[in-house]
């Protein structure tokens, strides 16, 4: 199937998007504490004085290198094994739209019980493309 891995690149490209909104928040944040970013190193207590909202796209930057990677490997699986078809499409893409609604709600607003149903319902869309995928074997 034509363009099936371009859900793919388009979670990767988010990814890259929330590379530089970590670092838009996260830098001006930390040279209000210290000048040198070093003492960060030197000094671990200095991460307590950094505002939320940096810390908050840090924590989704680093969440897009978990549950994400089962997306990659399984969407690479079901292309590679010549299962792509139209349901696949429209799983991937919600998938990576649900991903991109978590990242900014948990870099905005960061509200618990959101965050919690946004990560249950991508788990569920990656399940049902696991099951499936599996099925796909039968």
């Amino acid at each position: 199937m034509e363009n099936f891995l371009t859900p793919v690149l388009a979670l990767i490209g988010w990814t890259l998007i929330m590379w530089a909104w970590m670092y838009y928040k996260r830098i001006p944040a930390m040279m209000a504490i210290t000048k040198n970013t070093q003492d960060f190193i030197d000094n671990p207590a200095l991460y307590e004085k950094m505002p939320r909202k940096a810390v908050w796209s840090a924590d989704n930057y680093n969440h897009l290198h978990e549950q994400p990677v089962i997306f990659y490997a399984l969407m690479f699986y079901i292309f590679l094994t010549g299962q792509a078809d139209g349901l696949y499409m429209y799983l991937a893409w919600g998938y990576v739209a649900i991903r991109v609604v978590h990242s900014f709600v948990q870099s905005t607003v960061n509200k618990v019980i959101p965050r919690f149903s946004l990560f249950v319902i991508g788990s569920a869309i990656l399940i049902i493309m696991t099951v499936r995928a599996a099925l796909g074997l039968l």
